[in-house]
């Protein structure tokens, strides 16, 4: 490893399957170290996870990581958002964290609703209207089913509330993850006391919200990680807004992530409030709105049919008549909880491919439909497309987004984003900085740039005939 040119600052990404770590250079944003560890997640009705194993796996993805990561100065931890985190009195978890994926509070989020003035009134006041992946509905679930561990939490936190109160031994958030919640007032940019008190929720279990650039605390003593006592620790933030903080974002540029959910957003100036939830409002980590567009199936869905189908997932073929609806684990835009996947058009000539490109389609299409509801109405629509996420790099992936767009798709070189956004943001604690003029510095948006096609109205608009004519089916669930 030759010598860094500047400080070395470490960006972390707990999302839902794994934990990333890069050892990261604050004055060329070459990443000098990087690793990785895994965690599990529930199957059946719900979608959980250990918080304790995001720790440990955070201390193995800075063991790969060697001697670069115990010569860092400043650490920051992006996560998955909206997971619940229940700790009692010595911060242990008080049961299985319920993560953003886990929709069985879709009846707590439609209560809720109606009984504080509607999704335009929520819209208003937090900035969105809460559905089943909302920590807020998930606390009410909690409430309902599970009264006994609520009665034994005495901490509240989100993913990347956890480690970084771990590290710091301090309970704090900031505003982008907080946004995510559900009980965070966007006018404000406070805890809304009312939303809290109508749930149950007492404020003091909630943890302080940092402000963008503010020092979150600094690495403790008692703990296994090879940081050295005194280590800054920035803020943190939710894993879409780190990711937009890595790609040093601009208002006006859109951006569609493919995972394993797959979203679509871009930086504004302007606090967004959507009345109908399909965009949520939610705040970025510097300051600005982040309205955002997400789907639950995407990457790990579209895997699922070709591995249904005996095929390579690249195996797709041209297709008009047959549509795929992948809702394979219910479906958040459109907002449909108890969805499953639908099929319909299927003929004795359709190929296996197609049907494979039809599962492409749907997927993309909820993402590039709300495209128009996340950008602000002056956002030059011929700026490309930066396509990012674990899909990004698939062909298939990309010409069905190029296809489906109509716009000129670009794909950033740069991979790790959550983490290297994290990265930024530790960096801007050491040098002053905007992190996401550190990210621009850094030069990570660099990539192919795929030119824009006529926009395939066909295939967008019998999608759409398809999700309105099957609506009561698919709300009904079984």
């Amino acid at each position: 490893m030759s010598a860094a040119e500047g400080p070395l600052v470490v960006g972390v990404d707990t999302s839902t399957q794994s934990t990333k770590a890069l050892v990261v250079d604050a004055s060329t944003g070459r990443v000098v170290a990087s690793g990785q560890a895994p965690h599990t997640v529930s199957s059946g009705a719900g979608r959980e996870s250990d918080p304790r194993q995001w720790w440990d796996a955070l201390g193995e993805a800075l063991r790969q990581c060697g001697d670069a990561a115990h010569e860092a100065a400043a650490v920051s931890i992006g996560g998955q958002q909206h997971g619940l985190v229940t700790l009692d009195e010595r911060g242990e978890p008080v049961r299985p964290a319920l993560l953003w994926n886990d929709v069985r509070s879709a009846p707590q989020a439609a209560r809720l609703i109606e009984e504080l003035g509607g999704p335009k009134a929520w819209a208003e006041r937090t900035g969105s209207v809460p559905g089943a992946s909302f920590t807020v509905t998930k606390w009410a679930w909690l409430a309902e089913h599970e009264p006994d561990a609520v009665r034994a939490t005495k901490s509240v936190r989100l993913p990347h509330d956890y480690l970084t109160e771990r590290l710091t031994g301090q309970g704090t958030t900031d505003r982008g993850d907080a946004s995510g919640t559900g009980w965070w007032a966007s006018a404000t940019e406070s805890y809304d006391a009312e939303i809290l008190a109508h749930v149950g929720l007492d404020p003091a279990l909630l943890p302080r919200v940092v402000r963008p650039g503010e020092v979150a605390g600094t690495v403790r003593d008692s703990h296994d990680l090879p940081f050295s006592k005194g280590t800054l620790v920035a803020p943190g933030t939710g894993d879409n807004a780190a990711a937009a903080l890595g790609l040093g974002l601009r208002p006006g540029t859109p951006v569609l992530s493919l995972g394993t959910s797959g979203v679509v957003y871009a930086v504004s100036k302007h606090r967004p409030a959507d009345p109908t939830g399909t965009v949520a409002g939610f705040a970025d980590a510097h300051g600005d709105w982040l309205p955002l567009a997400c789907t639950l199936n995407c990457t790990l869905a579209v895997d699922r049919v070709a591995a249904l189908l005996g095929l390579d997932r690249e195996a797709v073929e041209p297709t008009s008549d047959v549509t795929l609806l992948p809702y394979l684990d219910g479906e958040r835009t459109p907002n449909l909880p108890n969805a499953s996947g639908l099929l319909h058009g299927l003929r004795h000539d359709t190929t296996g491919g197609q049907l494979l490109q039809a599962a492409y389609d749907g997927a993309v299409h909820a993402l590039l439909g709300a495209l128009d509801l996340v950008l602000d109405e002056d956002a030059d629509r011929s700026t490309p497309l930066l396509l990012i996420g674990g899909g990004a790099r698939g062909r298939a992936w990309q010409e069905t987004v190029r296809r489906l767009s109509g716009r000129p798709v670009q794909v950033p070189e740069a991979k790790e984003l959550v983490a290297l956004g994290a990265a930024a943001q530790a960096a801007g604690l050491l040098t002053g900085e905007d992190p996401a003029a550190v990210a621009r510095r850094w030069n990570t948006t660099a990539g192919p740039v795929l030119e824009a096609v006529e926009r395939d109205e066909a295939t967008m608009a019998r999608i759409s005939g398809v999700l309105s004519d099957a609506a009561p089916l698919l709300a009904g669930g079984h």
